[in-house]
Formats: structure tokens, sequence, C-alpha cells
């Protein structure tokens, strides 16, 4: 008897210990306003939770310092996100778990399309049957000064399609890799904008359509809007490719890749494909998603809300397949990639269907696996998809190395995050 009382006051003494980390969190934030270097005052701030339906939970104002604090149990347990919202204009700061205090930035907007510049464009092809997948990926630069923020309610960044293409959905990221599902603007003529803050630093724009592929073969006349970018053309293996001015520059992950080192505005850039491509493994479908997607619609009338986009393939909605994913999976790995402690001897980042469920699958197979004895086997599964995952992250890090749209030193780093991730993967 007494030791099991011994027993149980060592177990109450290890759940004092951990309980400030499941309890309440708490974190102290600043808005900051980095055109003019003043505090942010009175600026609306709002808290959104990530998981289970991706919903603003919290809201304050800064006060005259700038500052505000949120107290919220999903804190320090999930990844979330805050939102500060000046003139009009959605400024979003990932909150991963682990941090107590954050900093928010926002800028004075501006309509002057000069703001930004659009220095490289990536294009994969996907075959899938009689349509032909399209993912677009615009490397965009705002190197405003004073910074600025580049928005316009009525579309800043515009793109056209090609004929007969039908669009599936546009999403658009700041510096902090925050991907944001946006509502197109249509202006005709498979003509299209979004209205969407492009913060100084580096953005980026996906889009993904569909084209007919009849015979496995295509003619695909590509306008281009924005002049001066690299292009870089992406496609397996197993499609014969031929295009304007592309020139064949190797391969990355079993991905063939074709440049051209210019396209002027207004350029028609024509591109034949023939061939078909083996149909997308599951984990590969599985990793085009984003844990705990923000996926925010700012423009319009549905500004201000939040959207949820299922995980896995939707020929209505994520027609992602093959090469495609390759756009889409370093989402969940820069949401996803703070470690995350399991109940066994390792930590991993990794990336999880972007239905909002749990932020990491190695922590979503342990619970499952404790209540039906197979623990290892799930982990094994939930280590596949985050291999999957970091492979797909790092041939998207060689296409923007290729592209030049990131220095050798961020490179180098972004590398190197990376193989410390796999050396985790590999020790669990």
């Amino acid at each position: 008897m007494r030791k099991r009382l011994y027993g149980a006051a060592g177990l109450l003494l290890a759940l004092a210990a951990i309980a400030p980390a499941v309890r309440a969190g708490t974190v102290h934030g600043t808005v900051n306003n980095a055109t003019t270097g003043k505090p942010g005052a009175g600026v609306e701030v709002v808290l959104i939770q990530l998981q289970g339906g991706m919903t603003p939970v919290a809201n304050t104002k800064s006060d005259a310092s700038g500052q505000f604090t949120f107290d919220n149990p999903g804190i320090g347990a999930q990844p979330m996100l805050v939102r500060a919202i000046y003139k009009g204009v959605n400024f979003h700061q990932p909150l991963p778990p682990g941090k107590s205090s954050m900093s928010v930035d926002v800028f004075e907007p501006t309509s002057d399309a000069r703001t930004i510049s659009v220095p490289s464009r990536v294009i994969i092809f996907q075959p899938n049957g009689t349509s032909l997948i399209v993912g677009e990926e615009y490397g965009v630069r705002n190197d405003s000064t004073p910074p600025q923020a580049y928005f316009r309610t009525d579309g800043n960044f515009d793109v056209t399609l090609p004929e007969m293409a039908e669009l599936k959905q546009i999403a658009a990221s700041g510096p902090s890799g925050m991907p944001v599902v946006q509502a197109p603007i249509d202006k005709g003529k498979n003509r299209y904008a979004i209205a969407f803050a492009f913060r100084p630093g580096e953005s980026d724009v996906r889009l993904s359509y569909e084209l007919p592929y009849p015979g496995n073969a295509a003619t695909v006349k590509i306008p281009t809007v924005y002049g001066g970018g690299r292009l870089l053309v992406v496609a397996p293996p197993s499609v014969k490719l031929t295009g304007d001015g592309l020139q064949m520059a190797g391969q990355e992950q079993g991905m063939s890749i074709y440049e051209r080192a210019s396209v002027a505005a207004g350029t028609l850039v024509t591109v034949m494909l023939s061939g078909t491509a083996p149909p997308p493994t599951a984990s590969a479908a599985d990793a085009g998603g984003a844990p705990g997607r923000a996926e925010n619609v700012q423009g319009g009338e549905s500004a201000g809300t939040i959207q949820s986009v299922p995980g896995r393939l939707d020929a209505l909605k994520w027609p992602l397949v093959g090469g495609f994913c390759i756009l889409f999976a370093l989402a969940a790995i820069l949401l996803a990639r703070k470690p995350v402690a399991i109940a066994v001897p390792s930590e991993t980042a990794a990336a999880s269907p972007a239905n909002g469920q749990v932020a990491n699958p190695l922590e979503k197979s342990y619970a499952a696996a404790s209540t039906n004895g197979d623990a290892l086997a799930s982990l094994d599964r939930a280590s596949s998809t985050s291999l999957d995952a970091l492979k797909d992250q790092l041939f998207r890090l060689e296409l923007r190395r290729q592209a030049g749209t990131i220095s050798e030193e961020e490179y180098a780093g972004e590398r190197a995050k990376a193989e410390q991730v796999l050396r985790e993967l590999v020790r669990g």
C-alpha cells in the first residue's frame, strides 16, 4: 500500500510539473509599422486557430505602444496565426508552438504597380488522362524604399490563362510563407486578378488550372503578363516537350526542367507536349496539402473570412497530381517544421493534410496507434509521408536557386535546415 501511495504521489508531482505546458497559453506581441518605424497603435489584431476549422478565436487592439496579449489554450499546443488589420489590409504572422512572444509588421499601403517585380515564373505540366494539369508559381519581389505594401482592392496582380484553360485555384504567400487562398477577380477572356498585400521581400503567387489533352498531346500558348523574368518549365521525363526559346536545364527529383532566360511582357510562349506520365502516389498527393493552412480570402465580399480546403485530391479544387504537388509542399514544411515532441525518442517537422486536423502526422499517428497497439507501423507510414514532403521541399528549393530568386547564403541555410529535418527523421 505504501508503495502505491508513493507511486501516486510521484505521478501527481509529474503531472504538476508538466501542467504549465498544457494549460492555456499566453503570447505577448507587438505591432510595428515597418514603414514609419513607429509602434502600430490601435491596430486590430486577430488570433486564428488553424486546426479544426481555422476559426478566429480572439481579437483585440494594440495599445499606444503597439503591445497586445492573447490567452488561449491553443497557444503553445498547436500552430496558430495572428492577423493584424491595418488600413483595410491583412498582415499575417504565423505563431508556431513554443513561442510566447512575437512581432507583427504592418506597412503603409501603396497602389503603385512599380512597387513589385516578377523575376521568375515556374510552370509544371502533368498529364492526367484526357486532361493536362498545370501549376504555375510566380516569384514576386517588393524592394520598395521606404518599405510599403503593394495592394489594391480591385486587383493588384494579374494572370492570363491559355485558351480553353479552366482555373481551379489561386493562392499567394508573403515572406512568412503562409499560403493565402485568393478570391479570383474575373476580368473576362481568361484574365484574372487577385487583391493581395505584397509586403517588402519575397512573395509568390500560385495557381492551378486544367487544359484539354486529347490523344496525349497538346500545344499550349502561354501568355506573359510580367516581362523580364526567368521562365522555368517542368514536366515528367516521359513527356516530350519543346517550346519557344526553351533549353533543357537537366533534371531534379525525377522531373525534366527547361528554361528561358528572359521573356518580354506580351509574349506568347508556345509549348508543345506529348506523352503520358504515371499517376501520383497517395503520399505525393497528401504532401500537397498544408497543415492548418490560413485560407483567408482577401478582397471581395468574403474578405476577412477563413475557408477550409480538403487536404486530399479534389478534382473541383486541388487537381494536384504528380509534379504539381511540388509547388505546394513547401507550405506544409514551413508551417510544421517546428519540432514536436512525441512519445518516441525523436523530433520531426512534417507535412499533414490541409483539413486542419493535426499539425504533425507523427503526432496524429502515435495518438491513433496508442489505441490499437500498432504504433510502430503508424509512425513508419507518417515518416514516409514526411520524407516525401521533404523531397518536394528540396526540389522546389533547387528550382528557386536555378531561377535566381534566392541567394547562395539563403539557399545554404534552407538546405541545412532540410538536412537537419532529414537527420531527425532517420533517427526516428
